[in-house]
């Protein structure tokens, strides 16, 4: 009897959904929209004058919990400005371990690596999920950018004047 009741409860179920309207898209013809926060990949900024923003501080680096990006430092001539400053000369991000926790969007002390709301497309192998520096760049023109950047992120976490105003008058 026993089993009896389970096989019912279970036919029940099926024919529930059997007739229920699909919540699939034929993707990737079809895109569903994503919500104003969702971040997908990340992309490299230029400034307003063309310069890279990227100085190659490695801060992003040093602080990936997955040890996934690798940046090398050389000093150099902009061609933009003329003054000489840090600039990566290799950026190097992969995806295939990423768990996109955004800490080095978060520690980025020029606002030069952002995450992207589209997601790369998909590949046959894992080397295609490695984001070169020109693919990241690429990123930034062709890809539309997340809503946050470091400096965002980090006004978002800061209390207020409120708060410590709070808190000194607790003392």
């Amino acid at each position: 009897m026993f089993y009896f009741t389970d096989s019912l409860r279970s036919l029940s179920a099926s024919m529930r959904n059997v007739f229920r309207k699909p919540t699939t898209v034929e993707f990737p013809e079809v895109r569903r929209d994503r919500p104003e926060r969702f971040r997908a990949s990340f992309a490299l900024l230029h400034d307003e004058a063309g310069d890279e923003m990227c100085i190659g501080c490695k801060a992003c680096e040093r602080i990936c919990p997955s040890e996934i990006i690798t940046v090398e430092l050389v000093k150099k001539e902009s061609p933009i400005t003329g003054k000489k400053r840090a600039y990566a000369s290799e950026f190097v991000l992969d995806t295939n371990a990423c768990i996109y926790c955004e800490l080095c969007v978060q520690v980025c002390p020029a606002d030069a690596i952002v995450m992207v709301k589209l997601a790369e497309e998909p590949k046959f192998n894992r080397q295609g999920l490695v984001l070169t520096m020109e693919r990241l760049y690429e990123n930034e023109k062709l890809r539309p950018l997340s809503w946050a950047n470091a400096t965002r992120l980090v006004e978002m976490q800061s209390p207020g004047p409120a708060s410590a105003v709070t808190v000194a008058e607790d003392k």
